[in-house]
C-alpha cells in the first residue's frame, strides 16, 4: 500500500500578482497531493536582499506519496513552470517553494535540507505555520512550532486579507447464429445506480451511469437481455453493499466478471459518476461545493486488464482573437488622442482588455498500470484553462476570476495543449505505453457553434512532441489502447 506523507511546505511570491501566483502554486501542487490545510496570507519584509518588493507568504499542509527527493523535483518544476528563472540568492521571484517539514525526517544532503535550515529563524515562516500546526514538533529541535513562533520577533509580518460479487448465471444459448460474426458490443447502457467508493476516512456514495458490454464469438447466439438485467441487478446490490478503492478498479472487477460469466471475447465496462468537490473560492474564502464528473473504463481480454480514470470539469476561456483585435482597435485610439506609441505599450500592457469568453468543459483521461488519483486530473485541467469557475461568487470572487481569465486568454486548442504538457511533465514515472486523452469543448458566447479541440495518444507519443520536436503523425486511439 502507497505509504502516504505529512508534509508542510512554505510559499512566498514578492513579483507581479503575489497573491494570483501563491494561488496558482496550490492549484498546481493538488496535482500531485492532497492539500489539508492552508494558512492566512502574511506580508513581510525581504530578508537577504533588501531593495526589492515586500513578499506575500503562505504554509499549507499537504498529504502526498512524493519522496522528499521527487517532491523538491516537483516544486522546482512549478517554480520553472511560472516563470522563476535562475538568479541571486534572496533574488525578487514570482513564486518561491520550500519544503518545510516532512513527517518528523531529518535530511541533510547537497540537494535537499529537512527541516529547512533557517525555518526556526524566520518569523515569516513560522507565524503562518503555528497559525495551521501550533502542536507539530520541530524533528530537530524538539520543540513545538507555537513555541518556535513566540521566540522570534514578528515585527515586518502583517496578516492580510485576501484580495481579490457479479454472478451472471451461465445461458449458453444452443443454437448457433444464422450469420457467424462476431459482435464487437452486446449489453446495456445509461444503468443508473449508488455506487460506493471506500475513501482514507469513510466510503462515499456516487451516483452513476454504467455502461456494461460483452464481445461475443461468431459461434454465439448472443445473451438474453432480461437475463442479462437479472443478473446485474444482482451485481448492482454487490457493488452497493462492498465498496471498490477506486471508480476503475470497479470497472475492472466488473469487466473481469463480464468475461468470465458471458465466456465473452472482450469486454468493456464504462462508469461516469457525479462527484462532490470543496472548493475555496480566491477572494472571500467560501467554501462551496460543486459537481464534477468522474469517469473509470477498463477493458478485459483473455485475463488481462486496461484501464483508465478521469474527470470531466467546467471552467472559462478567453479568446485570445478577439482580445488581439481590442488590444490594436485601443492603441489606435490611444495614438490618435496624443498618446506616444510606448504610452500607449505601457497603458495596454497594464490594463485588462476585454474579449468574448464562454465556459468550456475539459476532459482529462490517463490509462496507466501506475494510479493516478482523479482529483489531480481536475486540477490539471482546471489550471489549463483560462481560469476555474466556482458554484457561488461574492462579487470580489468574480472580479478576481474575470481579471484573471482575461490576463490568460486561451484558444480551446491551447487548452489540450496545456493539459497535454502538463501531464508529461508532472508524471515523469508514468511509462510511455500509458494512455492519455485530452478534450476540450467551448460553448461559445457569440458564435451558434461550439469549439473543440482533441488530442490523445500514448506518453511515448506524446513525449517524442514535447521532447524531441518529433511530429507523430498517428495517435493511438483510446479503443485501440484498450485492446492491445
Amino acid at each position: 500500500m502507497t505509504e502516504i506523507h505529512h508534509i508542510y511546505l512554505g510559499l512566498g511570491a514578492n513579483l507581479g500578482d503575489r497573491q494570483a501566483n501563491i494561488l496558482q502554486a496550490l492549484q498546481y501542487i493538488q496535482t500531485r497531493a492532497a492539500i489539508t490545510a492552508v494558512s492566512s496570507f502574511y506580508e513581510t519584509e525581504p530578508v537577504g536582499y533588501l531593495d526589492q518588493p515586500r513578499f506575500l507568504n503562505v504554509v499549507c499542509a499537504v498529504e502526498s506519496d512524493l519522496s522528499p527527493p521527487d517532491l523538491l523535483r516537483f516544486l522546482k518544476w512549478i517554480e520553472k513552470r511560472m516563470g522563476r528563472t535562475a538568479s541571486f540568492r534572496n533574488a525578487p521571484r514570482p513564486i518561491d517553494l520550500d519544503i518545510l517539514l516532512y513527517d518528523d525526517l531529518v535530511l541533510q544532503s547537497d540537494e535537499l535540507a529537512i527541516p529547512h535550515p533557517r525555518m526556526h529563524e524566520r518569523a515569516f515562516v513560522l507565524v503562518p505555520l503555528a497559525e495551521i500546526a501550533p502542536e507539530v514538533l520541530h524533528p530537530g529541535l524538539k520543540a513545538p512550532i507555537a513555541e518556535l513562533s513566540a521566540r522570534v520577533g514578528q515585527e515586518g509580518v502583517k496578516r492580510v486579507d485576501r484580495s481579490l460479487k457479479l454472478r451472471l448465471e451461465h445461458d449458453v444459448q444452443q443454437s448457433r447464429p444464422a450469420v457467424a460474426v462476431s459482435l464487437s458490443r452486446v449489453g446495456v447502457t445509461h444503468l443508473r445506480r449508488v455506487i460506493r467508493i471506500s475513501g482514507p476516512q469513510r466510503d462515499s456514495l456516487f451516483y452513476a451511469t454504467l455502461d456494461l458490454f460483452a464481445d461475443l464469438r461468431p459461434e454465439q447466439a448472443g445473451v438474453h437481455m432480461s437475463r442479462f438485467s437479472d443478473v446485474l441487478e444482482e451485481l448492482v446490490e454487490e457493488i452497493s453493499l462492498e465498496p471498490a478503492p477506486d471508480v476503475e478498479s470497479l470497472a475492472e472487477r466488473l469487466a473481469r466478471q463480464i468475461v468470465q460469466s458471458q465466456q465473452a471475447a472482450r469486454s468493456k465496462v464504462h462508469i461516469r459518476a457525479e462527484f462532490p468537490v470543496t472548493k475555496i473560492t480566491p477572494v472571500s474564502g467560501k467554501s462551496v461545493e460543486e459537481m464534477s464528473v468522474l469517469i473509470g473504463i477498463a477493458a478485459c481480454r483473455d485475463g488481462h486488464v486496461r484501464r483508465a480514470v478521469g474527470i470531466e470539469v467546467s471552467g472559462l476561456t478567453v479568446c485570445p482573437c478577439a482580445q488581439d483585435m481590442v488590444r490594436s482597435y485601443s492603441r489606435e485610439l490611444l495614438l490618435e488622442d496624443g498618446f506616444s506609441a510606448d504610452e500607449a505599450a505601457r497603458i495596454l500592457d497594464l490594463l485588462p482588455l476585454a474579449s468574448h469568453n464562454q465556459r468550456g468543459r475539459a476532459t482529462l483521461l490517463i490509462g496507466s498500470q501506475p494510479p493516478v488519483r482523479a482529483e489531480h486530473l481536475l486540477h490539471i485541467a482546471e489550471a489549463s484553462m483560462s481560469s476555474e469557475t466556482y458554484e457561488l461568487l461574492k462579487r470580489p470572487d468574480e472580479f478576481f476570476i474575470v481579471n484573471k481569465a482575461h490576463r490568460n486568454p486561451r484558444f480551446v486548442e491551447d487548452v489540450v495543449r496545456e493539459m497535454i504538457y502538463d501531464v508529461a511533465a508532472i508524471y515523469p514515472d508514468l511509462p510511455d505505453d500509458a494512455f492519455v486523452l485530452a478534450r476540450q469543448e467551448n460553448l461559445e458566447s457569440i458564435h451558434r457553434h461550439n469549439a473543440f479541440a482533441e488530442r490523445y495518444g500514448t506518453l511515448g507519443e506524446i513525449r517524442r512532441e514535447i521532447v524531441h520536436g518529433e511530429h507523430v503523425p498517428r495517435h493511438t486511439t483510446l479503443e485501440a489502447w484498450l485492446q492491445a
